[in-house]
């Protein structure tokens, strides 16, 4: 095999001709033990990849085969014998020794396979974390030293640290553990082990740790469900795994770890993935999430995507949990801004808005602001944000009856003279009712259809029911583009002279118009 390490290269048959000697070599050994140097040449095989950066797709695959055969078949046991019924219980020092160096063996390939997670190519690292699960399922069936199936917890803690690296970012590789959390044991332990000794202080500023840590937990899926279907990766008594409850304290446990290493310093990339991962997977699930308050409080003063995943939070414990926070509509007003049109979070802004303003006893002069401020944002607004824009202004003015005294269409004067002040941080002192939306009036002559039709229901009388806003709030640009180009080629029909040659064709408007310099 020395000789093939040295000629390794990209070509498909090399590749084939490595992966056929392995498998030969592996063969070899699987049915004679006295072949055990083919393990340590496939072992070494791999070793020498991970160190030169070559291939090492098929020492994985060959390595995950032997041992996955070894473990089904107890050749780590000493004892093997006796598991098979025999009689004879005493083994000769020789197959002892044996054993033993087959463990050695096994250890190394372990460790190599956790380095390979380490690869820059993406698709060989997920393939050393497939490895490592597979193992770690046989290995939980079929025990090292013979016992009854456990599961191999200091195999998954290996892993975990592994893919919770301070200098390499793991998460495209963290994302394919999913294969593996539809099982509820590989979630209750990969809870159990992040509780206890996966999380320092000092590496969550680590922007790499902090990210990996946060994928992982965003992995790991957390319902009644998962414990009620009880699919298992490795095959364990019922009283060994405990049921959803024990699984939630250790949640607890893990998030108010984590809690206690959020700082002042904690980048924003880390803060909005710590915010996401609140809300979509762990807010359900803790005990007291009133204590959330302070740091929630603390992020709505951030600015941007931040304030905006933290007014969330704080919706949820307002409605949930009765938290007062006298000043949530003056921070919604607040994230208002035209950079808003640019995050991916502006569907949650408006989501969180018609929320909030869902109720007919706001003060009329609230929701007001927020028509006028809506309105004026419109008139900056790309095309699809216009529209949802209009679409949501309409739905205020359908709720409160008392703002359609805004609808009246303001002359020249009253536009130059509006009493709305854009800059007030109150939302109760812009003069908001005190103006018109002639912003509006103004869309109607807007160069993009839809937006200008979307504007005219200010001149017509206000439907019954509202606008399903999420019809809406998932357009993008190019989708009004797409459509425009749609109805014009509907409308319009050219006839064209195909040219057949460089030059245009004779009597083309564009040469009669236009002078080539």
């Amino acid at each position: 095999m020395a000789g093939v390490q040295n000629e390794i290269g990209d070509s498909d048959s090399i590749k084939n001709e490595i992966s056929k000697e392995l498998r030969d070599k592996a063969n070899e050994f699987l049915n004679n033990k006295l072949k055990a140097n083919n393990l340590v040449d496939i072992v070494v095989y791999l070793e020498v990849c991970l160190n030169n950066k070559q291939p090492i797709i098929p020492g994985l695959l060959t390595l995950e085969v032997v041992f996955t055969e070894l473990l089904k078949r107890r050749d780590f046991c000493e004892n093997k014998n006796a598991l098979d019924g025999n009689v004879q219980t005493a083994k000769s020092e020789a197959l002892i020794k044996y054993c033993a160096w087959l463990r050695e063996r096994y250890e190394d390939s372990m460790s190599l396979m956790l380095k390979a997670i380490d690869s820059e190519k993406e698709f060989e690292s997920v393939q050393a974390l497939t490895s490592c699960m597979k193992l770690l399922a046989a290995e939980g069936k079929y025990p090292l030293d013979g016992a009854e199936a456990q599961f191999p917890q200091l195999r998954l803690h290996n892993i975990l640290q592994k893919l919770l690296s301070v200098d390499r970012l793991h998460l495209n590789t963290i994302q394919h553990l999913k294969d593996y959390t539809v099982n509820v044991d590989v979630v209750q332990y990969c809870w159990r082990l992040l509780q206890h000794n996966l999380l320092k202080k000092s590496t969550l500023k680590h922007e790499t740790f902090a990210l990996n840590f946060l994928e992982l937990i965003h992995t790991l899926p957390v319902s009644k469900e998962l414990f009620e279907q009880n699919k298992r990766l490795c095959s364990l008594p019922e009283k060994a795994l405990p049921a959803y409850g024990a699984t939630r304290k250790h949640i607890n446990k893990v998030w108010n770890n984590l809690m206690q290493c959020v700082g002042p310093d904690m980048l924003e990339v880390v803060h909005k993935k710590l915010l996401i991962i609140l809300l979509e997977r762990i807010l359900p699930h803790l005990d007291k999430p009133i204590l959330l308050t302070d740091f929630l409080m603390d992020s709505l003063d951030y600015g941007g995507a931040v304030s905006l995943l933290a007014l969330q939070g704080m919706f949820t414990l307002i409605q949930k949990h009765n938290i007062t926070y006298p000043n949530v509509y003056e921070k919604l007003y607040s994230m208002f801004e035209p950079e808003i049109f640019h995050t991916k979070f502006k569907a949650r802004l408006f989501y969180l808005a018609d929320i909030f303003l869902s109720s007919t006893h706001l003060p009329e002069g609230l929701v007001a602001a927020f028509v006028k401020r809506l309105a004026r944002l419109s008139i900056v607004a790309p095309p699809q944000d216009a529209v949802i824009i209009l679409y949501f202004i309409g739905n205020l003015l359908m709720r409160h009856a008392g703002l359609k005294r805004l609808i009246c269409a303001p002359n020249e004067t009253e536009v130059s003279r509006d009493p709305y002040v854009m800059e007030e941080r109150q939302p109760v002192k812009a003069n908001a009712l005190e103006s018109s939306l002639w912003e509006i009036i103004a869309l109607q002559k807007h160069a993009l259809p839809s937006v200008a039709a979307a504007a005219k229901f200010i001149t017509q009388p206000l439907p019954k029911n509202e606008w399903d806003l999420s019809s809406v709030l998932e357009i993008k640009e190019d989708d009004i583009f797409d459509q425009e180009i749609s109805k014009r080629s509907k409308q319009y029909a050219m006839a064209i002279e195909k040219s057949q040659a460089l030059f245009l064709p004779k009597n083309d408007l564009f040469q009669q118009n236009w002078c080539l310099i």
